[in-house]
Order: structure tokens, then C-alpha cells, then sequence
């Protein structure tokens, strides 16, 4: 990106946020109070620009600037020219978001959203045009049909043949007119939490990175694990689930730790597959690791009407069960493979991380703590990013000066464009299904088709999520089954916090599962190992991320929707289940190092997923299965060699390399 070009994506990141902060602080600079569809519009006006800065039409190889000595199946960088027709998308966007701004109060007044002048009319579908092409860079060609499709859908939802999809329909006009100035579409829900409350955690998550959390959190990872057996696994699983902390997203997850993780599997003795499969794994659980989970979870504010915080609590025993199985799979794997840590004095210390570390910690640690303790969690982020800010500027040994100020701001302009890109486009969606009313004879059709069967229903969706994340963003994929499919399950009794995180679970399994798995493609790039092969290899070690989501739907104590006490036994149990599961599925009884035999693993993994279950039949059944297959494979299968503190044998070291 040209000097010129930093410097817009600059000034305009810098009016949306003080835009954002003037919203949530109540300053109302000049005495200007916004209304809420004014606001709206002016966060498109400062960030749809930024997308066609970011992300133009087409995209350059830089021949001549790659050099001769360059890798082969290193990727091959682009520039990113901005031409003429990207700057007058940038001018037609903001000049439409500007002039409806300044129309918010007679939009309000004068019903605009079904009877507006010809001049706004035009301008809707102008508007449409450009959230449909910003879309498109941003969230890619699928979405995009998507949402246009559904956005066209009310001109026929009156004549379609099948009853359940037949709703109110417009002319074409009137749809543009509700699309872009009615409160369900362009500025539904999605857009109102995107410029609340997401924009000020997704600041922090690149402030984190760029005050250097990425390289504090790898180095404890590397002091905490590095000398345990499989230690260079185990630290792409901590230091990736405290990425998931900063970003919410797989992909950029497995960009930014990949590249030092894989490398350092490989040399551990981890093939290639499995080491891009760990990293894909352990990387798509950003988008449910608190506190800065996906956007998907920001967007669930909105739509179940809780504070971010009791999202947060509820979505906190699920992640430690995602990242405690692929923990415990990865030690599986270490000790069949005989695979050893890395030597501790090749490695940091813990203390020293610590000491060296403080702001982050101290970071995390207030971002919790105020959104517990203060009233406003859209203000929180703000606070915590101006004491990340102060202390890289103030600390010693640390630079953080313009270069890298400019840089922060750029990288959190180009973050915000892009989500803001895709929540704007996803209005879209919720807008047609929303102007028919389908929407809620959705819901009850999926009722009345399943009776009462709850599994059932959440079989069909798990499906649906997948199929659906295939296509479409996490949030995307969201937005539409909260509105189609959750109402369904809730009334069939699953606990509204439960049925929304199911959703956000099964539309993040397709970032691991083939054939699409984009977290594991990067990672197999990454690898320089077969794709298909590394999404397997991350399906099947991500499998405790297909089942908790039954679990904590069946049983709303996983989700902290019960009495402390069924939380604490149900988390135990749950605990116990992944344990079992973990071993059932490597074929190896943790912490016995024993190889499990078939039918044992079998027992373990039905027994395992009992555990998750809220009866006590299950529970007892359960327990008795895993303690059984334990047991017998610990009295019947004579025991494995293992050194967990011995040092690695590296293939790129000497075989006599001793600690």
C-alpha cells in the first residue's frame, strides 16, 4: 500500500473510531447529539472506503521485486494498486452514507423507509450496490450471491410454490427503500452491535499484536510447555488459543503463529500433516475463546439481549474443553510417536516471560475485570487500549514510536473495514428474510416438522451450520440461523445462550472440515503439506468441537446456566469426557501411556460422550465405561517407555544432541 494510500485508510480509521467513542462516552462533541440511524451511517461513510482501499479490483504480482534467492513455494506477493474505479466506489460510498446521515431525522419523521423522495430512493440503491461489491471483497463471491439472492427475495416471496417460504412481498423501489433506510436491513442488528460494541475490542485485539502480545504469549508458551513431550505442539495449542484472544479469527490465527509453530513441529518430529493440522486446529478456536471471542459473539448481544460479560462466563467451560482435548490428543500422539520436548535451556523462562511480559498481562486482566465491575462494556476496550498504548511508548527497551504507530492504525483499519464490510452486507440477508416475515414460519415449520424431539433438530442444524459456513463468514452464517433456526430450538426448550453458541460452534467446524477448511489449507500451505490431509488431520483432532456443542444444548450447566453446583459437577464430568474421548480417538490412555486396544476405545468414546449428558443415568453409564476401558487397558497392556523431560531428537540436529 503507497504512502498516500496509508495515510487515507489513517484518517479515515481515525474518524470512525473517535466517531465510535464520541457515540459510547456520550461526549457530543459540539453539542451534537446523533441519532442512532445517523451514527450508523456515518461508521459506513468512515469504513466501506477503507474496503476498496485495502482490498482493489485486481492485484499485481510483484515480479521484479522478488528476489532471485526466494523459496518456490513461498507465496508470491501482490501489490495492491487502488485504480480509478476503486477511488470512485470510495467517493460514491461515503458521499451516499454522508447524505443519508444528514437525512437520518427525516427518515425517522417521514417514513423514508416506505415512502422516500426520489433523490434517497436512488441513493438506496446506490447504497445496495456498493454494500453488495464491499461484500464481495471482503467476504468473497458465495456470500455475496447469498445475500443478493435473499435481498432480491421479497419482489417474489408472494407467488413461490412452497407454502412455508411464501411471505409479503415489494415492489422494487420500496425493498431498496427498506433494505437501506429501515432498521432491519443494512442497519439491523449486525451493523448496530458492529459500531457499538465490536469496534473498540477489535482495536484491542491489533493493539495486542502490535505492542507485541503475539511474541509474549508464544514465549510463554515455549516456557510453560516447550520441555514436555510433543512441548513444540503444545505450545502451538496455548499460544494459539491466546491469538484466538486477540483476533476471533482462524485464518489470520494460523498466519500469524504458523509460520513459528509449524516449523518448530516439523523439526520435533511431527509430520507434516498432523504439525499444519495442530495449527489449524487449535487457531479456529479464536472465534470461541474469551474475552475477545469472533465477531459471531459480539453479535449475540443483540440478539439474546444479555451483557457481552454473561457471553463471556457462559462460553468459558466450552473453550477450556475444546483446547484441553486437543491438548490431550496432542500428548497422545507425542508418546505413541516417542516425540520429547525440547532441552530447558534452549527455552525462556517462565518468571522472566512473566516480568517481561506485564502489560499484556495487566491488559487482559482490566479488559476482564471492568467489563465485570463497570456498567458500559462498549467503553471498556478504550481504557485498556490507551494503557497498552502509554506503557509501549513509555517502557524501556521497547519502540514503539510513529513507524509503528501508523502501522497499528493502519492494520486496525484494515481490520475494521473488512468486518464492517461484511456485517453491512449481512444486513442484506437479515433484511429480506425480516421485510416477508419467513423468518418466523421458518421457525415454526422447523418445529412442527421435528415434533419434539430436540436432537433431532439439533442434528439439522449442526448440518445446516456447516453447509451454511462453507459458503459464508462465521458471523454471516450466524446472523441467518439465529433468525431462522435458534427461535426453533429454544422453543423445543434448549436454553437460549446454549442454542446461540451451538450455532456459532457447528458454522466455525468448516474452517477444519473439508472439502472447504480454509484454517487447515493455510496451515497445509504453511506445512508444504497435502490440503485435504491436513484438514483431516485437524477434523480429527478438533473432534471434541463436534460433540461439546450437544453437550452444552443438552446440558445448560456446561454454559454456566445452572446452580454453581451442577456447573462444578457437570464441568468434571465433562472433563472426565474429553479425557476419554481424547484417548479413544489417539488410541493412547493418558497419563497410564499404555495403547488403548479397539474395543476399548470404543467404550472410552461412547463413555466420554455420556459424560456431557444431564441425567445421572448417563453420568453413572458413563463413568463406569471410561473407568472400565482405563482399567482394563492399564492391566492388560504392558506399559510404554517415556522420558516427558528428555530433549527432543531433531531432524535437523545431530541424533547425539543431548540436554
Amino acid at each position: 500500500m503507497t504512502t498516500p494510500w496509508r495515510a487515507a485508510v489513517i484518517v479515515l480509521t481515525v474518524l470512525g473510531v473517535l466517531l465510535a467513542m464520541n457515540q459510547v462516552f456520550f461526549w457530543n462533541v459540539g453539542g451534537l447529539s446523533l441519532l442512532t440511524n445517523s451514527y450508523l451511517y456515518l461508521i459506513l461513510a468512515a469504513f466501506l472506503p477503507v474496503v476498496f482501499i485495502v482490498n482493489p479490483l485486481r492485484k499485481v504480482p510483484l515480479a521484479a521485486k522478488v528476489g532471485a534467492g526466494r523459496d518456490d513455494d513461498a507465496p508470491v506477493p501482490h501489490e495492491s494498486p487502488v485504480r480509478w474505479y476503486d477511488v470512485l466506489l470510495m467517493v460514491v460510498a461515503a458521499a451516499v452514507c454522508v447524505y443519508f446521515a444528514v437525512n437520518g431525522t427525516r427518515i425517522k419523521n417521514f417514513g423514508w423507509e416506505f415512502m422516500a423522495p426520489t433523490t434517497a430512493t436512488v441513493a438506496a440503491f446506490v447504497l445496495w450496490l456498493v454494500v453488495l461489491e464491499a461484500l464481495r471483497r471482503t467476504g468473497g463471491t458465495v456470500v455475496t450471491v447469498i445475500a443478493l439472492l435473499f435481498s432480491l427475495y421479497p419482489l417474489v416471496a408472494e407467488s413461490l410454490p412452497i407454502g412455508v417460504l411464501q411471505g409479503v412481498t415489494y415492489d422494487l423501489p420500496t425493498l431498496a427503500q427498506v433494505h437501506i433506510m429501515g432498521a432491519e436491513g443494512v442497519l439491523g442488528l449486525p451493523i448496530q452491535t458492529a459500531a457499538t460494541i465490536l469496534i473498540g475490542f477489535l482495536v484491542f485485539g491489533v493493539a495486542l499484536q502490535h505492542t507485541g502480545g503475539a511474541d509474549f504469549f508464544h514465549n510463554l508458551s515455549m516456557s510453560i510447555f516447550g520441555r514436555y513431550r510433543g512441548g513444540s505442539a503444545k505450545v502451538s495449542v496455548a499460544s494459539s488459543a491466546a491469538m484466538g484472544m486477540m483476533s476471533g479469527s482462524a485464518v489470520s490465527n494460523v498466519l500469524t503463529t504458523g509460520p513459528m509453530t509449524i516449523p518448530a513441529m516439523k523439526r520435533s518430529g511431527f509430520s507434516a500433516t498432523y504439525a499444519g493440522g495442530i495449527e489449524a486446529t487449535a487457531s479456529s478456536g479464536g472465534s470461541i475463546t474469551p474475552p475477545i471471542m469472533g465477531t459471531a459473539a459480539f453479535l449475540m448481544v443483540s440478539f439474546v439481549g444479555v451483557p457481552y460479560t454473561e457471553i463471556l462466563v457462559a462460553a468459558t467451560i466450552p473453550a477450556v474443553l475444546y483446547f484441553l482435548g486437543i491438548y490431550l490428543q496432542v500428548d497422545g500422539y507425542a508418546a505413541r510417536k516417542g516425540l520429547r520436548g525440547e532441552p530447558a535451556h534452549r527455552l525462556p523462562r517462565t518468571l522472566t516471560t512473566l516480568g517481561q511480559g506485564w502489560p499484556y498481562v495487566l491488559a487482559l486482566a482490566l479488559l476482564t475485570g471492568m467489563l465485570f465491575v463497570t456498567g458500559s462494556e462498549a467503553q471498556v476496550p478504550y481504557w485498556v487500549i490507551l494503557v497498552l498504548l502509554v506503557v509501549a511508548v513509555l517502557r524501556p527497551g521497547q519502540t514503539f514510536g510513529l513507524r509503528e504507530f501508523t502501522d497499528f492504525l493502519v492494520d486496525s483499519g484494515r481490520t475494521l473495514g473488512n468486518i464492517i464490510g461484511i456485517i453491512a452486507g449481512v444486513g442484506l440477508i437479515v433484511g429480506g428474510l425480516t421485510a416477508t416475515g419467513v423468518s418466523l414460519s421458518l421457525a415454526r415449520e422447523l418445529v412442527s416438522l421435528v415434533g419434539d424431539n430436540v436432537v433431532l433438530i439439533l442434528i439439522a442444524g449442526a448440518v445446516t451450520c456447516f453447509i451454511l459456513g462453507m459458503g459464508m463468514t462465521i458471523s454471516a452464517a450466524y446472523v441467518f440461523l439465529a433468525i431462522v433456526m435458534v427461535p426453533a430450538v429454544i422453543d423445543l426448550g434448549v436454553n437460549p445462550l446454549a442454542a446461540h453458541l451451538f450455532v456459532i460452534y457447528w458454522a466455525s467446524v468448516s474452517y477444519i472440515t473439508p472439502p472447504v477448511g480454509l484454517a487447515a489449507f493455510a496451515a497445509a500451505g504453511l506445512a508444504k503439506a497435502p490440503a485435504m490431509a491436513t484438514s483431516v488431520a485437524a477434523m480429527k483432532l478438533g473432534a471434541v468441537k463436534y460433540i461439546v456443542p450437544f453437550g452444552f444444548a443438552l446440558n445448560p450447566a456446561l454454559v454456566a446456566q445452572d446452580t454453581p453446583g451442577r456447573i462444578l459437577l457437570a464441568f468434571a464430568l465433562s472433563i472426565v469426557g474429553v479425557y476419554a474421548l481424547a484417548s479413544a480417538i489417539e488410541g493412547w490412555t493418558v497419563g497410564f501411556d499404555r495403547r488403548m486396544p479397539v474395543l476399548f476405545r470404543v467404550a472410552a468414546a461412547v463413555g466420554g460422550f455420556l459424560l456431557f449428558l444431564p441425567t445421572v443415568l448417563a453420568a453413572v453409564a458413563g463413568l463406569v465405561l471410561v473407568a472400565g476401558s482405563v482399567l482394563l487397558t492399564f492391566l492388560t497392556v504392558k506399559s510404554a517407555p517415556t522420558d516427558d523431560d528428555a530433549p527432543a531428537v531433531r531432524v535437523d540436529a545431530p541424533a547425539t544432541a543431548t540436554a
